[in-house]
């Protein structure tokens, strides 16, 4: 089971608005042990935000869409997840409850009567509108909640909003999956070489080590390093520590330059 975020809007393909949910989500998984493995971002297209709906209820991921779950005729994500999984939109009774509770607080705050037969009032419902066999999100911020089904979470664009959902859903929903994998990565600068020099002996570890994945970062105007690359592994820590071994090995047969040594330790889920 891994972990997925999906982004909607067309602001944030316009440049309108910068997506700030998924150095979030980074953040609040790696507390947690988990990795992010993957992201995709959709304009406000009904069409192609179902397709992606379908991938991901397909997927078997744990899934955060965040945006696009409001009643405004650009908002199209709560139709596009029924249409996706082939059930009606109805009326969820909690979240009906919470709409209605929100609406009476704001019309205390504002000093007016509850009205909730007034059309504007009666057009907010639409929020609680979602597929048939949704379960609610709690939204701290203003009650109006979000929703689940099965493994792939709607929350809406506000980060205010959205990254505390973000959190219940982690804490509620997969909490045995925390930490349950622990995970170590080992890298050393390499300087003076470049990376299709460095691909065979890259190779040859993967193949010799298959619960270990090898990375190279190249960078060509670091501050300290200059033009140098970073190469390492990163897997269970016995198997990092010996397939970091026969790199330092494969890199001293090349006689290439090496610089610092990096070791960095996580607990991970999933591979």
């Amino acid at each position: 089971m891994d972990f997925g975020l999906i982004i909607v809007g067309d602001e944030i393909l316009s440049g309108k608005r910068q997506d700030k949910h998924l150095p979030r989500l980074l953040e609040l998984l790696s507390q947690r042990g988990l990795a992010l493995r993957w992201a995709r971002y959709v304009g406000d297209d009904p069409d192609r935000l179902e397709a992606a709906l379908e991938d991901a209820f397909a997927s078997g991921d744990v899934v955060f869409s965040c945006g696009g779950i409001g009643a405004t005729p650009d908002d199209h994500t709560r139709q596009c997840a029924a249409r996706a999984l082939g059930v009606p939109l109805v009326l969820h009774p909690q979240a009906r409850e919470l709409i209605i509770e929100r609406m009476r607080d704001v019309a205390r705050e504002q000093g007016l009567p509850f009205e909730p037969d007034r059309p504007d009032n009666v057009h907010r419902l639409n929020m609680g509108v979602f597929p048939e066999g949704a379960t609610i999100i709690p939204n701290p911020y203003n009650k109006i909640p979000g929703f689940s089904v099965g493994h792939v979470h709607f929350l809406p664009g506000f980060p205010v909003m959205a990254w505390p959902m973000m959190e219940w859903v982690l804490d509620q929903r997969y909490r045995h999956l925390f930490h349950t994998r622990p995970q170590s990565e080992r890298s050393v600068i390499v300087y003076g070489s470049m990376e299709a020099t460095l691909t065979p002996l890259m190779e040859s570890i993967e193949a010799r080590h298959p619960q270990v994945r090898v990375f190279s970062l190249p960078s060509v105007d670091h501050p300290e390093h200059g033009r140098h690359i970073e190469l390492g592994v990163k897997g269970p820590p016995e198997a990092a520590t010996r397939a970091y071994a026969d790199l330092l090995a494969g890199l001293q047969a090349l006689a290439v330059r090496l610089g610092p040594e990096l070791v960095r330790h996580s607990s991970t889920h999933g591979p």
